[in-house]
């Protein structure tokens, strides 16, 4: 296999013959430039599989160098070096195209991964980097987000994934993490707003023994966990202030300090956040750091709601349904037109969730050949309710019961269909009315449905 080439642009000789030192250790040749025009000559001349340039030069700035190779040499990785604490210039170099930067005064430990990843990626087969199969669907929305997951798997900028609950953002995570050069190393995913405050930030940056009280040994942290590979924070707009300016320093300065500890470490992990709330409005109301937000969002992936493609909602219950059914080792019945027609018609609030929902549910009450309408309880049944309900009502007429009466007459009625649909088994009618077994029971002992002798096997299972 060929060498791999590097080439090296700083005008401070020192840096210059420190790095190219490192690299022809690590068995890369380098050439160094002392300025952009002498970089962009050198660039002419030969091929590189990295570049790695100042952003200060005599003749320019890193960022002019950066979009010469962005129209010139697609696909060579650029790494810029910045001065220690300019967090701007970093977000200006990762938006610019730029792979990855490094912070002087230069650390061999954080040099030394980026090259890897970034040669890892320089010849890596175009086909690794098309890995999307999971991403379900053909539309122009869903075609431009593998567009964006192939572009965003080449580059180290932290992505900030935006949607709606139910929308796919994990799944757009892992797969820049799987197309990505990192996609060999751990992607560590964690709900923000399901960490208690008090533990956050020894869950983030680990702790040392003794640390505070029941820490009786050292424990990693999931920046640790996460170190050569990708970090998803989703719900990121869960995190507490405190918290948020803790993390704007990890990812800043690329280094943890544990809970307990003395120093800081280095750790080279990828964020990749997202969240179902607007950042910009928590950020009006002072919940939510501007300085966070723009590390964070450097790139932004929108992920679009199942109601802006609906062309995509046939083959997602193809396929749904088969991932359904394969996990529980059945055979995939076949699906109504007229149930086809109003899966079709949904507004799905839940998006892709929500459809997955409805599938499983139909397939528990389907007779396992063919899942009609009547197997949806968010079809027909609810449409026909509330018709029969508001066809029922005339408000020019006055009431000839009271209203505590009229709705108990309605839930009487719901319960009731419920059940005959469901052959009398309760917990299966709890979950056509969208509610718990213990409160269906509730309500048939309120109501005065409840019957001693009507006890099912999937009931005795509660």
């Amino acid at each position: 296999m060929a060498q791999f080439t590097c080439l090296v642009v700083d005008d401070e000789t020192d840096i210059r013959e420190l790095v190219v030192l490192t690299l022809e250790r690590m068995d890369i040749q380098a050439d160094s430039a002392a300025s952009v025009e002498e970089a962009k000559e050198l660039l002419s001349k030969r091929s590189y599989d990295l570049c790695l340039t100042d952003m200060r030069l005599p003749d320019g700035l890193g960022l002019d160098l950066v979009e010469h190779i962005s129209v010139n040499f697609s696909g060579l990785p650029v790494a810029v070096i910045t001065a220690y604490g300019s967090a701007e210039n970093a977000v200006s170099a990762l938006k610019a195209g730029a792979f990855d930067y490094l912070t002087k005064p230069i650390s061999l430990k954080q040099l030394r991964p980026l090259v890897e990843s970034a040669l890892k990626l320089s010849r890596s087969d175009a086909k690794e980097t098309q890995n999307t199969a999971d991403l379900i669907g053909n539309s122009p929305a869903i075609d431009y987000v593998r567009i964006m997951i192939s572009k965003l798997a080449r580059s180290q900028a932290p992505v900030y994934i935006s949607g709606e609950s139910g929308s796919g953002k994990e799944l757009a995570a892992r797969l820049i993490h799987r197309n990505s050069s990192r996609r060999d190393k751990p992607f560590i995913a964690v709900n923000c707003g399901a960490i208690p405050e008090n533990l956050m930030e020894s869950e983030f940056f680990g702790f040392k023994k003794g640390a505070f009280t029941g820490a009786t040994q050292d424990t990693s942290g999931l920046f640790q966990a996460a170190n050569g590979g990708s970090l998803f924070l989703d719900e990121v707009a869960d995190l507490p202030l405190a918290m948020q300016v803790k993390l704007l320093r990890a990812i800043q300065e690329k280094k943890v300090r544990t809970v307990g500890g003395t120093s800081e470490e280095p750790v080279d992990v990828r964020i990749l956040s997202a969240t179902h709330k607007n950042l910009s409005t928590l950020m009006s109301q002072g919940l939510f750091r501007q300085d966070l937000y723009y590390r964070l969002n450097v790139i932004q992936l929108k992920m679009p709601a199942l109601r802006e493609r609906p062309e995509d909602i046939p083959e997602l219950t193809e396929k749904l349904l088969q991932r359904l059914c394969d996990s529980q080792s059945i055979d995939i019945p076949a699906i109504e037109e007229s149930a086809k027609k109003i899966i079709s018609e949904l507004h799905f609030a839940g998006n892709v969730r929500e459809l997955e929902n409805l599938l499983e549910r139909a397939l528990a009450l389907c007779d396992g050949k063919k899942i009609s309408a009547d197997d949806l309880f968010m079809g027909e049944e609810l449409q026909t309710r509330d018709t029969e309900i508001n066809d029922s009502f005339d408000v020019s007429k006055p009431m000839e019961v009271g209203l505590p009466e009229y709705l108990e007459d309605i839930e009487k009625r719901a319960i009731l269909k419920a059940l005959e649909k469901a052959n009398n088994n309760k917990t299966a009618a709890a979950k056509l009315l969208g509610v718990s077994f213990r409160t269906l029971r509730y309500r048939l002992t309120k109501l005065g449905l409840a019957k001693e002798d009507d006890v099912d096997l999937a009931d005795l299972n509660e």
